[in-house]
């Protein structure tokens, strides 16, 4: 079904509540939390109970609560009756002005784009979107800004432009984990793996979706389970997985009747036809096609997407007039809704079928525009995760930076402007003289603690809070060149870790690594200095220490991170880590002492790991391993 508007639903009316004191039982704010409460399980029980709170309200008005039930109300029927849709959203901006809590815009604004969306006018939703986002800032409202966040970024990956869709969903679980809200982590969790999913990582978006369902299964929340079965059907789909995606949209299909949800059934019956036709039973596809087309909601989208399966069978059947006119409608409404891929599998099989009619002229300008179609999208895809890593920096930091330096700039302009007014007023230059070496001397201040600022950041690494790499190999050259010293190094690195990311995911594993972080800071002591190499990787410069200080300390480190709880996010997995230190000997230098220590890291793991390793000086026979 469509996975924008059902987790946007789940998101837009959870999140409308702020704390309230205690209320009498069916008063109206009762019968607003209720029915937000209901929207996962029974959305007709979520609209009879909204409507009875506007009836309530009739008699003693409360802006705040009349914009959230017609807010709920809104999303309702924006699925159902885009007539319905519109007049609860205008009453509740007719509403808004006496609202309380200002950051209800937000909701309404999210609102008023989906059904933009569910028009086929994506391009019309983006601004609302981003107004939404603004006014939830505006307000300071984190939980209003993480449900717009979400709709903007979802919007953002249907166009895609993955990696800033990537960044407002992240930044909206973030706000969410803040806020403890749960199951709004795991509908922001569903939306990321949609993502992926369009990004081509079918494999990691399959990995949210299986673990979403986990937990919506666990309690019960049967419209959420169908959401994200039907998109884990839509990843099956993708990877031609037949088998798999005709459980899931059967299972959706269940759902539906039981829930009485047309629109969740209309979505497993568009996804049953299309595996009917990749298994060449076109006319069991016309079949579900029209049984999906009774129950279809004011969605273009998936109207177009009944419109693309009801070619492709009718080709199947030789019937190549229809299904050309059947394709060109489906095609217009991809390329308004700029849905790439769905764009690109109508132009090749409107090729196709305008092959069977004989028009090749048709067909080859077809099959053109597939291949611009699908070159696109394949080069934005990768254009678009490359930005992603990019933007797994702190782009927040940077920002800063950047004001700092627009800041300076401004101050470096006028104290010219001062300096050249000074020579033009000789009758005031000694004055004019002191304000601009008071000036400057301000200026050098900042531009020192600016630089002190950008080193930290440029010697910090920015996940766990450590030195990075840059700061480690620094000390650790500055050690070796002091003329008769000498020091240690360990490096430790965490077992299995590449198992973590794979099964629980990257965001799982980056708590990990900052727990560990946590753990080994506690472990070590001055003056022991710590810092992250890099992945799993860490490392210490022990200064004035012989390779015994090396092994206890390595020791240490080891049983601190056995010790470590980290049920909260690997349950039933303890953590450990190998070790492998060295001392300095006469002439060494930073990267022989890294080699040492590092083979000595490699003989912990071939030892099988949880151990700490010493690497020998150069004249001594062996390892010894502890």
């Amino acid at each position: 079904m469509h996975a924008r508007h059902l987790l946007l639903a789940c998101l837009n009316l959870g999140f409308l509540f702020a704390a309230a004191p205690a209320l009498a039982a069916e008063t109206p704010a009762e019968l607003v939390e209720r029915s937000v409460a209901a929207v996962r399980r029974d959305p007709e029980q979520s609209r009879a109970l909204a409507e009875q709170a506007l009836a309530l309200l009739a008699a003693r008005p409360d802006a705040d609560l009349q914009v959230r039930a017609h807010v709920l109300l809104c999303d309702f029927h924006s699925e159902r009756d885009r007539d319905a849709a519109q007049r609860h959203a205008q009453e509740a901006r007719r509403q808004l002005p006496a609202a309380r809590r200002q950051g209800l815009q937000a909701a309404l604004l999210v609102c008023e784009g989906e059904m933009l969306e569910q028009a086929g006018d994506n391009a019309q939703a983006m601004p609302l979107h981003e107004q939404a986002v603004a006014a939830a800032e505006a307000a300071r409202d984190d939980e209003m800004l993480a449900g717009a966040l979400f709709a903007r970024g979802y919007l953002r990956g249907v166009v895609g432009e993955f990696a800033l869709g990537l960044t407002d969903l992240r930044r909206a679980y973030t706000l969410y984990e803040r806020l403890a809200m749960p199951a709004h982590l795991d509908t922001t969790t569903n939306a990321i793996a949609i993502l992926y999913n369009r990004m081509g990582d079918h494999a990691q978006a399959r990995h949210y979706h299986e673990a979403s369902l986990k937990m919506q299964r666990a309690q019960g929340l049967r419209r959420e389970q169908a959401v994200t079965l039907h998109n884990l059907g839509r990843v099956h789909e993708a990877l031609a997985q037949w088998d798999d995606a005709q459980r899931a949209f059967d299972e959706v299909l269940v759902i539906g009747r039981e829930l009485g949800y047309a629109r969740a059934q209309a979505y497993a019956l568009r996804g049953l036809a299309s595996v009917a036709n990749a298994r060449n039973r076109p006319d069991e596809a016309l079949r579900l096609l029209g049984e999906a087309q009774r129950r279809i909601a004011p969605d273009e989208r998936l109207r177009a997407q009944i419109l693309l399966q009801r070619g492709i069978a009718l080709r199947e059947l030789k019937r190549p007039g229809e299904a050309s006119a059947a394709l060109r409608e489906a095609l217009a409404i991809f390329q308004r809704a700029e849905a790439a891929a769905e764009t690109s599998l109508a132009h090749a099989t409107l090729a196709q079928t305008l092959t069977d009619l004989g028009d090749w002229h048709g067909a080859h300008d077809e099959q053109v525009r597939f291949k611009q179609v699908s070159d696109r999208m394949l080069r934005r895809q990768l254009d678009e995760r490359f930005a992603t890593l990019k933007i797994e920096f702190d782009t927040a930091a940077k920002e800063r930076e950047n004001a700092l330096l627009l800041r300076e700039n401004a101050a470096s302009e006028r104290a010219l402007a001062q300096e050249r007014r000074a020579g033009r007023l000789q009758a005031v230059a000694l004055a004019l003289a002191a304000l601009l070496a008071a000036l400057l001397a301000a200026l050098a201040l900042r531009h020192r603690g600016t630089s002190r600022r950008m080193r930290f950041l440029a010697m910090t690494d920015e996940l766990t809070g450590l030195p990075n790499r840059r700061h480690m190999l620094d000390r650790l050259s500055a050690l070796l060149a002091t003329p008769g010293s000498r020091c240690a190094v360990v490096i430790a690195d965490l077992d299995h870790f590449k198992s973590i990311n794979d099964r629980h995911g990257h965001l799982v594993g980056d708590d990990v690594l900052r727990a560990v972080a946590g753990a080994l800071r506690a472990g070590a002591r001055h003056p022991a200095i710590l810092g992250r190499l890099g992945g799993e990787e860490f490392v210490a410069v022990l200064p004035d220490a012989n390779v015994n200080e090396a092994l206890q300390f390595g020791e240490r480190l080891r049983e601190a991170v056995a010790t470590l709880d980290v049920a909260q996010w690997v349950p039933g997995r303890a953590i450990t880590i190998s070790v492998g230190a060295t001392a300095s000997t006469p002439g060494d230098d930073a990267g022989r002492m890294l080699q040492r220590a590092d083979d000595a890291l490699y003989a912990a793991k071939a030892a099988g790991r949880d151990r700490t390793v010493v690497a020998p000086a150069d004249d001594e026979p062996a390892l010894k391993a502890a």
